[in-house]
């Protein structure tokens, strides 16, 4: 069985904690059975302070991060004071310096500093929550740091933004270990939305238009259950009832992306289904998600998964 190894330190967020029980606990196989063990750890094994008025205490101490498959830090209040190795705490810094070089590494939040402080985010691309990102590239500059996305993958470590970007890191695991299907049992049991790639923006300036605005989501609606044919601006436009520019406005605002990059997604994520709960040939995958071609969809798959269609299907079909 898989085993997730927590580290919580001195600090940590209560939130940012739990995600990793809450959602790798829920991942079970079709005999309801789970596919992960999940442990939590503090340095020395010590009773942990969180960052509201609680203590936990854990089961293990550092030494349990030399057998993890996994292994996530989840973010404490102190976190981002760690502008480099002299600011890690020692005990931190001990466990950090037990963890195996060839771990799958996650960090929820602000957890990204103890990554870098560490160097083990040096010359590779990272995130961390939009509030800090400038310093975090001010305290970093050997790292690529992303701004304003979810989550990135880097080799074998993951680094996600804001608490519930850990949340869609997690389910993005599960899936990339066990396909959609058995993710979106997670998000569903869970209560949460199963998908939300992690180039989408961490921060949506107006998620809320005004009460006189009119919002563009019974158009997205629209043209999710139309993905399989071409979707103009100006039919999405007219859809909305609005003015091609307004319509892209506020679709912008609420959204976070351009409509064809919105589109572009939704098609990437409704072929990852068919190819992971279908027999259908690649190209009719292709014309079912609105993508024409083959070679279209293997240019799209290619630039966002970094994959082929047909390994997708090897590596997830059910």
């Amino acid at each position: 069985m898989h085993r997730i190894v927590v580290l919580a330190s001195e600090g940590v967020l209560p939130f940012e904690l739990g995600i990793a029980t809450q959602l790798f606990g829920s991942a079970l196989d079709e005999n309801g059975e789970p596919l992960y063990e999940v442990i939590t750890c503090s340095p020395d094994g010590g009773p942990i302070r969180t960052a509201s008025d609680f203590t936990i205490t854990v089961a293990h101490d550092a030494s349990v991060l030399a057998t993890a498959d996994t292994i996530v830090i989840p973010a404490a209040e102190h976190h981002a004071n760690i502008t480099g190795s002299e600011q890690l705490p020692e005990g931190l810094a001990a466990a950090v310096a037990l963890i195996p070089p060839t771990v799958r590494l996650v960090s929820i939040c602000l957890a990204s500093y103890v990554l870098a402080a560490a160097g083990l985010l040096d010359g590779r691309r990272a995130t961390t929550h939009w509030y800090r990102t400038e310093h975090f590239i001010a305290s970093y500059p050997a790292i690529e740091v992303e701004v304003d996305v979810l989550y990135v993958q880097s080799g074998r470590i993951f680094t996600s933004a804001g608490a519930s970007a850990g949340v869609d890191l997690c389910l993005q695991l599960i899936r990339m270990d066990h396909g959609s299907r058995i993710a979106n049992n997670v998000a569903r049991r869970c209560v949460i939305p199963p998908w939300r790639d992690g180039g989408q923006a961490q921060y949506v300036e107006r998620p809320v238009p005004p009460a006189d605005d009119s919002s563009t989501s019974a158009t997205r609606t629209f043209a999710l259950r139309h993905l399989e044919r071409p979707l103009p601006i100006a039919e999405l436009a007219e859809y909305a009832r609005m003015s091609r520019r307004t319509f892209t406005r506020r679709f912008r605002a609420e959204v976070g992306h351009s409509v064809g990059e919105w589109l572009t997604r939704q098609r990437i994520d409704l072929a990852r289904t068919l190819l992971e709960t279908t027999t259908l040939s690649i190209d009719r995958v292709a014309e079912q998600a609105g993508f024409g071609s083959a070679s279209t969809l293997r240019d799209h798959f290619r630039a966002s998964l970094g994959t082929s269609p047909s390994q997708y299907r090897r590596s997830f079909h059910e």
